[in-house]
């Protein structure tokens, strides 16, 4: 299948395609640190991560409630990104030796007051999960499909306990908690270095009110409900323990140790495993299709306008097709002259420059496995890098674009590029923290890290732009291909379809439709605390989005200017930008159909974050369709002799 002068971009999204089909989708990434090899007998120590709920969104520190803590509390040292994310990351009272089962052993005993009762119900009532760590694998709990028995799931964390009645019936609306925990490590043998390394860390939680004969002994209690001597060991939970004042829990644990022919370098693969990848490869079909659709169309508008147009400009063969095809030439005095407000397209335009740097290279690392899994918080602390380190090109795009403009007061663009989409930002990212601050939430930015965020705002991003600017006033300017008259040209009444805001907010459908299914991907690892590690198909995605941003806006500019309405600047990027409006009505939609979020301060943490997120999409869509339509406009212009 042949398409004539369709964007060279397709080639690369063909190619991309067969290298993914070839390797079924699946997750590539470098394991990110060295391996640790364990001998029998080694200590294996335990760390606990954040307390999770899916239906509250914010994180607390394990020993926030009342577990067994262990004699110092120690914790561990964390990178930007797992600040940002709340990891909180601490020693734990579990101590596992390599290869050496453990049954029924005795962390500690607790005794409830009113109020730790209460914080566990709480917890237990916003359904929270508790997260370990062992050799920087996360703790999960593998649950069958009940559609594919074969196959398993992994859920991130286990419950803390759970609501409900006694097996054998009575009141319901109490409170269990999971105060049994039988681990099982998996392991990969190396048979030449009687070594061993980790590569699996699972649990089944249980609830078991433990009773023993005697005195309280500490951890050397011999339990009636849990004796390794006498072949007693925790199955079930037919008489689970419940979480009221005056109650005594008595936290237990079993270790148990599997031999796995995994090897170490992918251990995350059980984790990473794609169960639906047939619906990606549905998304990027269907995103094709549309990819195809604007393609003919700009194929057609580029045949006609640069061949048929310029060749035979005083031989048209019909009054009709004369009208149809030299409306654009007709606005050729006033297609480049300066729009209105334009210091902020000029902003809007370097800071979408600087997020697609961000965005393309950050992708690319992902696709080449460096983003690795293993390395919590690297990608967000790799985005936040580039982001700062993308500066140099935001202020050049948007020095370069003043300077067309005749514009110069180059500085005042500078610091407007330097700190109005990262001021906005800050100023709601602060506002949620201080919801989440006024929570007492581990997800709570501390102030040092607040203080390297703005460090890395004025230290080094703001200089970088200045940098950029200066090169690009610098550099000469870019001269119109056609001259722009002194007196606007009138603009005619306009068609019903073609009007400002209808042809803007159509302009947004068709790249909101070619990401959406993989936005309900990303939104769910976000959100419903699942795996999502397949840079591949969100790159193929991403070259989709560029193409179908860049065509729709092509295909409505040339309209517009067949209309004789030359005001095209803004609109080109409202055109492709307003796909970001779609974005947050679907965020909207997936509230209310997908999370189960009843507090109020969370529900405000999600629509703020959505918020920021449609904002910066709004601004990378919005400047790849106005850059495309810069040049579309330029390339036409410099093609036809103007009288």
């Amino acid at each position: 299948m042949e398409i004539r002068r369709s964007p060279p971009s397709l080639t690369l999204v063909a190619v991309l395609l067969a290298v993914f089909a070839i390797h079924g989708g699946d997750c590539f990434y470098l394991p990110g640190v060295s391996p640790a090899d364990f001998r029998l007998g080694d200590p294996l120590p335990v760390k606990v991560n954040k307390l999770t709920s899916t239906k509250t969104q914010l994180p607390y520190s394990y020993y926030s409630l009342p577990f067994c803590p262990p004699d110092t509390i120690i914790d561990s040292a964390e990178n930007l990104g797992e600040v940002l994310r709340g990891d909180r990351i601490e020693n734990s009272p579990y101590v596992f030796k390599m290869r050496e089962p453990q049954m029924c052993t005795i962390l500690c005993k607790k005794a409830l007051d009113k109020q730790s009762a209460d914080e566990f119900k709480e917890k237990i009532q916003d359904e929270y999960r508790v997260n370990m760590i062992l050799d920087n694998l996360p703790l999960v709990v593998p649950l069958k499909r009940l559609d594919q028995e074969n196959f398993t799931l992994y859920q991130h964390g286990f419950h803390i306990g759970l609501e409900g009645q006694y097996p054998n019936g009575g009141k319901d609306g109490r409170y269990f908690i999971n105060n049994h925990l039988s681990f099982v490590v998996k392991y990969h043998n190396d048979l030449q270095a009687d070594t061993a390394r980790i590569v699996g860390f699972e649990v089944k939680p249980l609830s078991v009110k433990h009773s023993y004969d005697g005195e309280w002994n500490g951890v050397q209690t011999r339990l009636s409900t849990c004796d390794p001597h006498a072949n007693q060991l925790v199955t079930n939970s037919d008489n689970p323990q419940e979480v009221d004042d005056k109650q005594e829990i008595i936290f237990t644990y079993d270790v148990q140790f599997k031999e796995s022919d995994v090897k170490w370098a992918s251990r995350w693969d059980t984790y990473l495993l794609m169960t639906d990848d047939q619906i990606h490869w549905f998304s990027i079909v269907n995103s094709l299709m549309i990819v195809l659709f604007l393609s003919g169309m700009v194929a057609m508008i580029m045949l006609r306008t640069l061949y048929r147009d310029i060749s035979k400009y005083n031989q048209l063969e019909t009054q009709e097709e004369a009208q149809e095809e030299t409306g654009w030439k007709l606005v050729h005095g006033d297609v480049f002259r300066p729009p209105t407000n334009s210091d902020l397209l000029c902003v809007y335009a370097g800071t979408g420059v600087q997020f697609f740097g961000m965005i393309l290279v950050t992708m690319i690392f992902g696709v080449l496995g460096f983003l690795s899994p293993s390395n919590r918080g690297g990608l967000m602390t790799a985005m936040l890098l580039l982001w700062v380190f993308m500066g140099l090109f935001a202020g050049y795009s948007s020095a370069r674009l003043y300077r067309m403009f005749k514009g110069t007061e180059w500085k005042k663009i500078t610091l407007k590029t330097a700190f109005m989409f990262p001021g906005v930002v800050f100023v709601i990212f602060f506002v949620l923290n201080a919801l989440i601050w006024g929570e007492k939430s581990s997800g709570a930015v501390p102030f040092t890290t607040m203080f390297a965020l703005v460090l890395l705002w004025f230290g080094i991003s703001v200089p970088l732009v200045f940098v950029g600017s200066y090169v690009g006033f610098k550099k000469p300017s870019i001269e119109d291909p056609v001259k722009t008259n002194k007196i606007p040209r009138q603009i005619p009444e306009q068609a019903w379809y073609m009007n400002r805001a209808f042809s803007i907010l159509i302009g947004g459908i068709l790249p909101f439709g070619a990401v959406f299914i993989e936005l309900f991907f990303i939104l769910t690892s976000i959100w419903l605390n699942q795996f999502y590690y397949i840079f591949g198909f969100l790159f193929i995605v991403f070259l989709i989005l560029i193409i179908t941003c860049a065509e729709i806006t092509i295909v409505l500019c040339y309209f517009q200017l067949c209309s004789e309405d030359y005001l095209w600047w803004w609109r080109a990027y409202l055109t492709s930008g307003s796909s970001a409006l779609y974005l947050f009505l679907y965020a909207t939609f997936y509230f209310f159909t997908k999370l189960n979020i009843t507090k109020v301060v969370s529900g405000i943490l999600y629509f703020g974050y959505m918020l920021i997120a449609s904002y910066a999409f709004f601004v990378l869509t919005g400047t790849i369709g106005f850059y495309a339509c810069f040049w579309f406009t330029r390339l036409i212009y410099s093609s036809v002799k103007i009288d």
